[in-house]
């Protein structure tokens, strides 16, 4: 490029000059300006300019008339005839113009032009150098002419030679000349010298002298018509041939695989156009290319030819398949065999594989060995589970086959003892997948190789995907894998303990690149277990393209119809179910919306399709039974202390309505009434009370028992009935206060005692407080009197309304010695206006047989 600008600038230079000296002829009619010492100076130099016009011009003040000097359109000075110095010039050509100025108008008319061009001497060329292109071509030079002159430099090229050879060629602002002649080879030894002269204005200077001979400047053309042949069509052996010119000596060949970026180098000497290859590989594509020199020692190596691109031949593989296989039950009398292998390398290969051969064998002999051939890399048959079973793989190409890899065919997992320990895979977000394990403990020194097998994880497809896998040594406890491996796609990653023929693995799940899904499981069934008390969900997986990564686990959302509150979920672990899964969290008859959605390690998905749902079932018995059982305890606890079943039968008696009452049998209308005779009341001790009856006629009416009424105004205090013992052979039963009453009467007063004639209330007519057994009149065991018991009678009972007051009666202590008085309390809730006193008074006498008895008192 520098060169053309250079060649450019020799002749643009010439035609600017030409153009100037026109134009001055046609301007400078009016006048003229002188430059001095010169128009061409050194840089640094300063210059005289002068402008003067012609006489018929004349010049004159009075005319208003003026010359006035531009330097590169800049005005500079106000002529007035006399010489203007100019100092400060730069590099190149400056142009300095002379106008004159008349009139009042002061127009301005040019009057003469000149130019001054400020440059430097030329520097001495250097690094001269010669060559010549082929044995025929011709001589051409170069050189560095230094720095820019900035002025017209002439270049002379000159070339001495034997028998007073001269050459000599001219050129300006050049930096290389081709001569236009050849070195004759007659003279290989023969010396040269070669010269640069560089002139211009300013000065000149040569470049020192170049001696060379025909040897040391021609550079051999590049060979031609390459042809490339192996004998007997093997690679072993191969020829390359080429044409070169008659002098060349040496030659240098350079060849690579097709692809390769690195070449290899081989120089050969007197080849004379033909060299054996004995290195190549067989069926590889092949680069070649060629150079050529004319001396060991001196001249140039020709230019590389161009290059020849060919392949050898294909040859008998010799490299072993990789084989790897997966066993998969079918049912208990059938299993699937999917075998794997690895493309041999073209080196292994040695060819173009036309089809693989697979030979299956019992290994006991029974059966006769099945042959197949697939021009795939996997191959997949079922056979039974039993016995034992190997196969044999190799790989066939046009020249021969492989050497045969034999595999058993057993389970790889299941050995225990062999299995890696701690087996993870995570992403690094590059691509990149590392998979880690640790040895499988005591069995480590057993272990003679690990494998590393990854495959799509495609839980809803049923034809295996595409496998790999890749091969460790012991020592290592680590793999990173990058190849083929897909973004947004979940791996199953195995890693493989092998020792021998056992083998056990473990593994782990991983993606490259994730996602949050694109969408939702699709939940299509859920079915109640009645007796269980929950349901059974089931849902269709999402498919592979939308998982976008591994899928960690799936929720199972549930919110009750109409509900405003967040819906309640459940998280499943993708690998415990991956399509179903029981919920035992809803609740009876109660109308649920369920969906799912999943999650990646990217985060959630849309929600899948919604469903309804209401449970039929009973209640769980945990929710009925386990507070029933509580509230048992508590109260057993609570109840087997005496002194909180006396608190509790108080307040339950409190809290009885007065409108509740047991019916009392009519003594009258009963049937014992109806069986045993009417006879006379035996007469009774004192202080007590009780009905005898003596065994009569049944259809006899008993004759009534006359019962006084009793009014009383005191507050009841009751006391629990008990019997004291009775000297004697009798028991003494006591008896209620009432008028006729007038036994002990000094020493115990009757209640009755202050009771006025116009008491408001009338009480219960009975108060009977007696034995539950049988007393026989004392002095007369063989009596035909009975006492009859009064079981039929409420006991313990008051038959006294509750706001009435009657003084307590007086009876031996309990036993015990520990009965309390207990006050009534009346904490019923319910009204007392349902029953109240008998508003009927039937005189001093009342008979039973008119008498309809009720209870409106407590009883302790």
């Amino acid at each position: 490029m520098a060169r053309t600008i250079r060649g450019f600038s020799s002749v643009l230079v010439p035609l600017t000059t030409l153009l100037v000296v026109k134009a001055s002829m046609d301007v400078c009619k009016r006048g003229n300006v002188t430059i001095k010492p010169s128009r061409v100076v050194p840089l640094g130099s300063a210059v005289n300019i002068s402008c003067f016009l012609n006489s018929n011009e004349g010049y004159s003040r009075s005319n208003f008339q003026e010359l006035i000097l531009y330097q590169s359109g800049h005005r500079i000075k106000i002529q007035h005839g006399h010489p203007l110095k100019v100092t400060g010039l730069s590099l190149g050509t400056t142009v300095f113009v002379c106008k004159l100025s008349r009139g009042k108008e002061r127009e301005e008319k040019q009057v003469c032009g000149a130019e001054v061009s400020v440059g430097v001497v030329p520097e001495q060329p250097r690094n001269l150098s010669c060559m010549q292109n082929g044995e025929r071509g011709s001589v051409a030079c170069t050189w560095d002419r230094g720095r820019n002159t900035h002025l017209i430099t002439k270049y002379t090229l000159q070339l001495n030679g034997p028998r007073n050879l001269t050459w000599q060629k001219q050129c300006n602002n050049c930096d290389h000349m081709d001569l236009g002649t050849n070195l004759p080879a007659e003279f290989p030894e023969s010396n040269y010298t070669a010269k640069v002269d560089a002139t211009n204005e300013l000065g000149n200077a040569s470049s020192l002298p170049l001696t060379f001979t025909f040897l040391d400047i021609v550079r051999p053309l590049p060979p031609w018509d390459l042809h490339f042949q192996c004998v007997n069509d093997s690679a072993s052996r191969c020829v390359l041939q080429w044409s070169d010119e008659g002098m060349v000596l040496l030659n240098r060949l350079r060849y690579r695989p097709h692809h390769s970026k690195s070449w290899t180098m081989i120089n050969a000497m007197n080849a004379k156009g033909r060299y054996d290859l004995l290195d190549l590989k067989p069926f590889t594509r092949y680069e070649f290319q060629i150079s050529s020199k004319l001396h060991l020692y001196k001249g140039n190596w020709s230019n590389w030819n161009k290059t020849l691109t060919t392949q050898t031949p294909e040859e008998e593989p010799i490299g072993m398949l990789d084989v790897w296989h997966m066993k998969q039950d079918i049912d208990h009398k059938r299993q699937q065999i999917s075998l794997f292998w690895k493309n041999l390398s073209m080196a292994e290969a040695r060819g173009k594989i036309l089809h693989y051969g697979v030979t299956l064998q019992e290994e006991s002999g029974e059966e006769a060995p099945q042959e197949s051939t697939t021009e795939h890399s996997s191959w997949s048959t079922i056979i039974p589970r039993t016995g034992h079973w190997a196969v044999t793989v190799s790989a066939k190409n046009s020249k021969g086959t492989s050497p045969p890899t034999r595999i058993p065919l057993t389970d790889l997992c299941a050995a225990e003892r062999l299995a890696p320990h701690q087996v993870t895979a995570h992403s690094e977000g590059t691509g990149t997948v590392v998979v880690t394990w640790a040895a499988p403990g005591s069995t480590a020194s057993a272990v003679q190789e690990y494998v590393v097998e990854w495959q799509e994880a495609h839980s809803m497809d049923r034809v295996p995907a595409p496998l790999d896998w890749l091969r460790s040594a012991p020592s290592k406890r680590s793999a990173r894998i990058s190849e083929s491996l897909k973004p947004y796609v979940c791996y199953e990653f195995r890693v493989h303990a092998l020792a021998g023929y056992q083998g056990g693995c473990s593994s782990s799940r991983a993606d490259a690149k994730h996602k949050a899904p694109r969408r939702g499981p699709r939940i299509h069934s859920i079915t109640e277990e009645k007796e269980k008390g929950r349901v059974f969900i089931s849902w269709d997986g999402i498919p592979a393209g939308e998982q976008m990564g591994c899928i960690l686990q799936y929720r199972i959302y549930w919110q009750a119809q109409d509900s405003k509150s967040q819906p309640h979920f459940w998280e499943i672990p993708y690998r415990d179910s991956p399509n179903s899964h029981t919920l035992d969290s809803l609740q009876p008859r109660v109308t649920y919306l369920l969906w799912m959605t999943a999650l990646t390690a990217a985060g959630e998905s849309p929600q899948g399709n919604k469903m309804e749902f209401r449970l039929q079932g009973k209640a769980r018995w945990s929710v009925l039974v386990a507070p029933g059982i509580c509230m048992a305890v508590l109260m057993v606890g609570i109840f087997s202390i005496r002194h909180f079943r006396q608190k509790a039968l108080v307040l339950l008696t409190a809290l009885r309505p007065r409108w509740y009452c047991r019916e009392i049998p009519d003594p009258a209308n009963s049937t014992w009434a109806k069986t045993y005779p009417t006879v006379e009341p035996l007469p009774l001790p004192s202080q007590e009370t009780t009905l005898l009856y003596t065994a009569g006629p049944p259809h006899e009416e008993p004759e009534p028992l006359v019962v006084s009424e009793v009014f009383c105004h005191t507050t009841l205090v009751f006391r629990h009935a008990h019997c004291p013992d009775v000297p004697g052979e009798g028991r003494e039963i006591p008896r209620p206060c009432t008028s006729d009453d007038g036994v002990d009467s000094a020493s115990s007063p009757s209640p009755l005692s202050g009771l006025p004639a116009d008491a408001g209330e009338l009480v219960d007519l009975y108060k009977v407080l007696g034995c539950r057994v049988p007393v026989s009149k004392p002095g007369n065991p063989t009596s035909p009197f009975t006492i009859l018991p009064v079981d039929y009678l409420p006991t313990q009972e008051s038959y006294l309304p509750s706001h009435t007051q009657c003084l307590p009666l007086h009876a031996a202590p309990t036993p015990d010695g520990l009965e309390e008085q207990v006050p009534q309390i009346s904490l019923s809730v319910f009204p007392s206006s349902s029953l109240q006193p008998l508003p009927i008074s039937y005189g001093e006498k009342l008979t039973l047989d008119q008498l309809r008895m009720g209870r409106d008192s407590l009883v302790l």
